[in-house]
């Protein structure tokens, strides 16, 4: 990403949605962008491990679980899935696993934070749907924007 995210946010303003959460960086990616994909799942990570299985294409995969710590969505194998499958990204409204492995992928990883006990893997969930939390719109095919100053969102309508 060749421009910070603050400085996008001075051009852009209001035609971006600035996301408030306090989310934490993982992966070798620090700043990072593209098209919005989406998962939104509850403790289960199979349909977000399946999405992360198709080519990525540059793509960042926004994960709603629904802001639950009880379990992670994603540890350093699904992370390895989506860097050999070409994702510039994910963020996760929701916990991840192996975090240290994590830091060594080329993956730009934005979580709320980690736990070590696994998901679920019962496929529960739903792909490419418009997804919300901390008060902005992730559209499918809008895009994501990511630096070491929070995230910020193309409006699409």
């Amino acid at each position: 990403m060749a421009i910070a995210t603050a400085d996008l946010y001075d051009e852009l303003e209001e035609s971006l949605q600035s996301l408030p959460l306090q989310l934490r960086s993982f992966g070798l990616r620090r700043a990072f962008d593209g098209k919005i994909r989406t998962v939104r799942c509850h403790e289960d990570n199979a349909l977000l491990k399946s999405v992360l299985s198709t080519p990525g294409e540059g793509a960042v995969l926004v994960v709603d679980g629904g802001g639950s710590l009880n379990r992670a969505l994603m540890g350093d194998m699904i992370a390895a899935l989506a860097v050999e499958n070409g994702w510039a990204g994910v963020v996760i409204n929701g916990a991840i696993r192996d975090s240290v492995a994590i830091d060594g992928l080329d993956l730009g990883v934005k979580a709320l934070g980690t736990n070590p006990r696994k998901s679920t893997k019962l496929a529960t969930g739903e792909a490419d749907v418009t997804v919300s939390f901390g008060g902005v719109d992730f559209a499918v095919g809008a895009h994501l924007y990511s630096d070491e100053d929070g995230i910020l969102v193309e409006r699409l309508s």
